[in-house]
């Protein structure tokens, strides 16, 4: 009896931690009660490559557009490293990669000798 017990438990224990990357079901169950039309989102620049020979290509919203080619109602008109110009009705919209960051350049202060460094 109790060999059946031990083996109920562990199974139950192993059903439940199936997806260690399951969020845990308190997160579930609050966003489930939260709104199930999402609020519609400006695009999003998600990778861009830049091949040596080809048009270059923009993943915009998960879908790939290639230079040229347009995006919902825009044309995508420029792509860049760090950036892409969709061109619309509405005017030019520039997409980031990283638009949450602010890039700004270290100036080292001036008149303090330090040591140099060897970076590989």
């Amino acid at each position: 009896m109790r060999f059946f017990l031990l083996i109920t438990l562990l199974a139950s224990g192993l059903v439940q931690a199936a997806d260690p990357t399951r969020p845990p079901e308190a997160w579930l169950s609050a966003l489930q009660g939260e709104s199930a039309k999402p609020e519609e989102e400006s695009p999003r620049l998600q990778s861009v490559l830049l091949p040596q020979r080809g048009k270059p290509v923009a993943i915009i919203g998960g879908k790939t557009v290639r230079l040229g080619e347009r995006y919902g109602n825009d044309t995508l008109i420029r792509i860049r490293e760090t950036d892409v110009v969709l061109r619309g009705a509405d005017g030019d919209t520039r997409l980031y990669l990283t638009p949450e960051v602010d890039k700004r350049m270290i100036k080292p202060k001036t008149g303090q000798a330090g040591k140099k460094k060897d970076v590989p």
